[in-house]
């Protein structure tokens, strides 16, 4: 049997919000996580950059440093955790430390998606584990019950809310009546977004959880620059009142990965699409994200709840902790990989580019309030092979231009940007429009 070890140590990389609060939460329910581990575990150090900074909740006894050596080539650390964020040189330590033979836990979703293959190929030659619950999602533990709990599932579809910014910003504008631009500086006023929410705001945040959650559910490498991607700018709050209204729908900004049944190929896509009032995902509202697993035995598995933050997301920082801590303690640690995965035998799933993606619509047009200018937008349409389903029109706006909504059946992403491209060289339709997608089973 293996020898069993009576104390674990662990080294945290970053002390910011996460960094604390994972060491806050280490020290509060410390009696009741070592129970579950079967041995003690030290917080033995913490990387930051500036060290002199007060931090008053940091629990006694932790060493706080700004060389990287002290942590990340110290013998007694058995546990290295990433929460520091960024590409570098979070990415550079993450490898040092694996190459160290230390065991990982990281909730850096930018580098497990950038540097996928070389983190778990690197991990598996020097034996250890890497675990990453925090990575998607917050406090919601998706990575292992899809990894583990739905392992005898051929997944089929996958639909996510897995950012708390636009979750956020859509929701002010839905249930506030906010404009896009007051729901925008409410989260940042709250702390749900940044100075700067490009990232956020474009959809790149969700494109790298949707990479990490596409890659285990489909045993398919998913790379970013094959997802088809789309941020929330240009909504406002007339199209959400519009989509309710007219269509009984919610509109989220949403990732997507889908077995597509006629070929097995399949479709990955973060975009704002439209879900019926009674979609599963459909009242996951605020900062709160949620996570819609299809699997073939299990049918829809919905796992929803708080999606950022410093709480929940120590939430799952720390239950990757434990489960590498038990496997140090009973010596097993690194010998069954954490993610089964290996880039040479995943299945040889052809990935559908953009283009070629089939989705229902929902368009926003601003057209020219004159007799034959619906007659003539009807006809881009029909040029492009793209079936209209229905037609409303803002009547309380009159003025030179009004609002005009067209939903769509079924057409490749290809078709409906030409036809766009053309209905914007109409002298009768003018420039930004708006292209949502419209998650509504056809009739």
């Amino acid at each position: 049997m293996p020898k069993t070890r009576k104390k674990v140590a662990v080294a945290l990389l970053g002390l910011g919000t996460v960094g604390l609060a994972v060491a806050e939460l280490l020290e509060k329910n410390r009696q009741l996580i070592e129970s579950r581990v079967g041995a003690s575990l030290e917080l033995k150090s913490a990387l930051v950059r500036d060290k002199a900074k007060a931090r008053p909740g940091l629990p006694p006894g932790v060493v706080v440093t700004d060389d990287p050596s002290a942590v990340l080539d110290d013998p007694e650390v058995d546990i290295v955790v990433e929460v520091m964020g960024g590409f570098e040189p979070a990415y550079a330590y993450l490898r040092r430390a694996i190459e160290g033979g230390k065991h990982v836990v990281t909730a850096n979703k930018a580098v497990l998606a950038k540097h996928w293959d070389d983190i778990f190929h690197l991990a598996h030659d020097r034996s250890v584990d890497v675990y990453i619950e925090a990575s998607v999602g917050g406090g919601i533990p998706c990575v292992q019950a899809i990894n583990d709990g739905l392992a005898a599932n051929r997944i089929e579809r996958l639909t996510a809310i897995i950012n708390g910014t636009t979750n956020y910003i859509l929701t002010g504008m839905a249930s506030n009546g906010q404009s896009f631009e007051k729901a925008l500086k409410d989260a940042q006023a709250h702390g749900y977004a940044e100075a700067d929410p490009s990232f956020d705001l474009d959809g790149m945040d969700a494109c790298h959880k949707l990479a990490i959650l596409g890659s285990i559910a489909f045993d398919q490498r998913v790379r970013v620059e094959d997802i088809h991607l789309q941020g929330i700018r240009g909504i406002s709050k007339q199209d959400i009142d519009i989509a309710r209204v007219e269509m009984g729908c919610v509109v989220k900004h949403l990732a997507m990965a889908r077995v597509r049944r006629s070929d097995g190929a399949l479709e990955v896509q973060v975009v704002p699409a439209l879900l019926p009032l009674d979609h599963p995902l459909a009242g996951v509202d605020g900062v709160n994200n949620g996570v819609l697993v299809s699997g073939d035995a299990v049918g829809e598995v919905l796992f929803s709840g708080r999606g950022a933050g410093g709480g929940p997301t120590a939430s799952a920082v720390i239950s990757d902790i434990i489960f590498v801590a038990r496997n140090v303690a009973v010596g097993v640690a690194g010998r069954v990989p954490s993610i089964p995965y290996d880039v040479e035998k995943v299945q040889s799933r052809r990935i559908v580019p953009a283009e070629e993606i089939s989705n229902r619509f929902f368009v926003r047009l601003t057209a020219v309030d004159q007799p034959g200018a619906l007659a003539a937008i009807a006809r881009v349409f029909a040029d492009h092979a793209i079936s209209i389903s229905s037609v409303a029109q803002n009547e309380k706006e009159k003025g030179s231009t009004v609002p005009v909504y067209v939903s769509t059946y079924s057409a490749p992403e290809r078709a409906m940007r030409e036809c766009v491209a053309a209905l914007e060289r109409l002298p009768t339709v003018r420039p930004n429009t708006l292209v949502l997608r419209l998650e509504v089973p056809e009739a």
